[in-house]
């Protein structure tokens, strides 16, 4: 007996503590997505269009490297590095196609507070002499990019804590409204600090609170410092960028391959300042000296990391914010799904590894991706392939961008925020939509002006929440007696064919952020479950839950939607009685759903919808205009699906 239960004992430990080699290759693919694409990877059609990208890709890497360092307060070579060494490590943990990861504005807005703060720039003249056997740069820029540094590894080990703790599916508390008023500020932020560069102007170094206003006082007090010659070419830069950009716009449909406007300007603004010696001629400022090659790796300054808490905390919020919003609309974009934790497992490693190679914070920007979308771009190929040109100008190209003016650098930065700050157009749309939105945007973006990015995003995120915990205790679910009032004159009034084809779903709670996403995954799991039973709805009685969706004509939500109706046309009705209140995320669910379900060849029809609900979905989206979708009451609805059937009958039968 005791050698049974000896052996018995034994078969269940091994099962518990043996891992299959199976489970072990699922856990690496999972981890590493790269594992799943490369393999699969289709070089006659993928690698032409990723090489063109990653060239596009390099040039942006490039120039935006070098502005952000100094942006950063640190060296521009500095720059390059975190051009490099992010976008290889995200291409292996990452799961966007088209996120392209590097140096970016507000982590290096972020991080140069650090910078600024411990290492003061008056300290420059008694270490500039002083040289390191790193690059043959000062003291002063080694001390300035290990702060930044530490920043980027202390950020990137609270993003992979986070990760740990899976704690990423947190992110539904970041709406729409507050990431865009919260970009838009910062990107105003970073506006604000290019100023004294396209003015040519010194200017000190100012942050904290009210520092943007602050910024623009000490600009009027000191207007007669402006150099004329910085402030002309920084204005024919900008007007150059923008009709160059806003042309390949327009024509990037009949031509496969875009101007490269950014590298151009660089060439000939360099030319321009070399021959010209605009350096000593007008006073411009240049970029200097760019050393090549990478130095060894060195782990960053653990002296100073906690001096450096609440800029790391900035840099691990913000830039995974910004970064997981760019991958969410990658997806959305090109139908492929991302997994919120394992983005913030890559951005993490991203910026954890990159810091013991010199690198500032990093993480995916708004630009670069927009440049991958429009150059055709398919898989984290062009990454790569951009990681190579990057790599070139490190050894070789970068010492002769010592003439590159810091206003034209300046004047890059500016137009590449084009895409961030044309977000204040937003505000039509959730004005139009959900005045309360309206409210929280313009609050967060004030917020974030006023103060920092990190603070503008926690204060949205609080106000939000609080506004929907104030707003919940008046939502109403339907009443039993309703609901079996309506089945009654949907049995008297159809006959059991229609009835078996016809699917009513109600909405009992308001479509908010907290819990759009649920109502999606819910409604696309009735709907599969409805594909395949089609159980006549007879068989089926409604009771009132406390859930985002209840069905007439059936309950197990566990499966995923994979297939269209097969047959007929599926018909949905969604009542929505209990539809009480929505937000713009609500109602962009809502809309999304319902585009879904017609790609699907599924009939969706709404019901008891308010005058605001009908006017915010026309405004989110295109809605079909062809036949009616919004109806009085579900009897309506049926009604007219009856008497479509009846009608392509009719016509079926003429045809025959």
């Amino acid at each position: 007996m005791t050698g049974a239960k000896r052996k018995k004992k034994s078969v269940l430990w091994n099962k518990m503590h043996i891992p299959h080699c199976e489970d072990f290759k699922q856990w690496c693919i999972r981890r590493l997505p790269i594992l799943e694409w490369a393999p699969h990877y289709n070089l006659k059609e993928n690698l032409l269009p990723d090489t063109v990208s990653g060239i596009m890709l390099a040039i942006q890497q490039v120039t935006q490297g070098l502005a952000f360092a100094i942006l950063s307060s640190v060296h521009p070579v500095f720059g390059l590095y975190g051009s490099l060494f992010p976008a290889i490590i995200y291409a292996i943990f990452g799961m966007g196609r088209h996120v392209a990861t590097g140096t970016f504005a507000l982590t290096s807005l972020i991080s140069a507070n650090a910078v600024e703060r411990l290492v003061l720039a008056s300290s420059q003249n008694l270490t500039t002499q002083s040289n390191t056997s790193v690059l043959g740069l000062s003291d002063f820029e080694m001390q300035r990019i290990g702060i930044a540094a530490a920043v980027s590894f202390l950020g990137g080990l609270i993003q992979v804590a986070i990760f740990v703790l899976q704690l990423g599916s947190a992110t539904f508390l970041l709406t729409e409204p507050v990431i865009s008023a919260m970009t838009t500020g910062a990107a105003t932020h970073v506006m604000t600090s290019q100023v004294k560069c396209l003015l040519g102007m010194k200017m000190p170094y100012i942050s904290g609170s009210f520092g943007f206003f602050y910024i623009y006082v000490y600009v009027f007090e000191n207007i007669k410092s402006v150099r004329l010659e910085a402030l002309l070419l920084s204005l024919l830069s900008i007007v150059v960028l923008v009709l160059v950009k806003e042309l390949n716009e327009q024509f990037k449909r009949k031509i496969k391959v875009v101007l490269p406007v950014d590298l151009i300007l660089i060439i000939a603004a360099s030319f321009a300042c070399y021959c010209t010696d605009m350096e000593n001629t007008y006073g411009l400022e240049v970029i200097g000296h760019i050393p090549k090659g990478i130095p060894p790796p060195k782990a960053p300054s653990m002296n100073v990391l906690s001096a450096v808490i609440t800029e790391a905390l900035g840099v691990a919020l913000v830039g995974y914010v910004a970064s997981l919003a760019l991958a969410q609309g990658s997806a959305k974009k090109f139908k492929y799904s991302v997994d919120d934790n394992q983005e913030l497992l890559a951005h993490g490693l991203s910026n954890v590894i990159s810091s013991f190679f010199f690198c500032i914070p990093s993480a995916a920007a708004m630009g670069r991706t927009a440049g991958l979308y429009s150059t055709g771009a398919k898989t984290q190929v062009a990454c790569l392939i951009s990681c190579i040109f990057v790599l070139m100008v490190i050894y070789a190209i970068g010492p002769l961008l010592y003439w590159l003016p810091m206003c034209v650098l300046a004047s890059i930065i500016v137009v590449g925020l084009k895409g961030m700050l044309i977000q204040f157009r937003d505000l039509k749309k959730y004005w139009n939509v959900d005045k309360i939105d309206w409210g929280i945007w313009v609050s967060t973006y004030v917020f974030t002006i006023c103060f920092a990015a990190n603070v503008g995003l926690l204060f949205g995120v609080v106000c939000t929440t609080a506004i929907v915990i104030g707003r919940f205790p008046k939502a109403k679910t339907l009443s039993i007696k309703n609901m079996k009032e309506m089945e009654f004159k949907v049995k008297t009034e159809m006959n059991s064919e229609n009835l078996q084809q016809v699917t009513i779903i109600s909405i009992n709670n308001p479509l908010v952020f907290l819990n759009a996403k649920k109502f999606y995954t819910d409604l696309m799991n009735i709907i599969q479950k409805e594909n395949s039973s089609n159980q006549p709805l007879d068989d089926i009685s409604k009771t009132e839950q406390n859930i985002l969706l209840n069905s007439l004509s059936n309950g197990n939500c566990n499966e995923d939607i994979s297939q269209p109706c097969s047959n007929e046309k599926c018909n949905i009705i969604l009542d929505c009685s209990g539809l009480t209140f929505f937000d713009y995320s609500g109602v962009s669910m809502l809309v999304e759903a319902y585009i879904d379900c017609i790609s699907r060849s599924v009939d969706v029809s709404l019901t008891h919808c308010t005058a605001s609900l009908i006017k915010a979905m026309k405004y989110c989206g295109n809605l079909d205009s062809e036949k009616p979708i919004f109806f009085e009451s579900v009897s309506a609805a049926i009604g007219n699906i009856h008497s479509n059937k009846n009608l392509s009958k009719l016509n079926d039968q003429s045809e025959v």
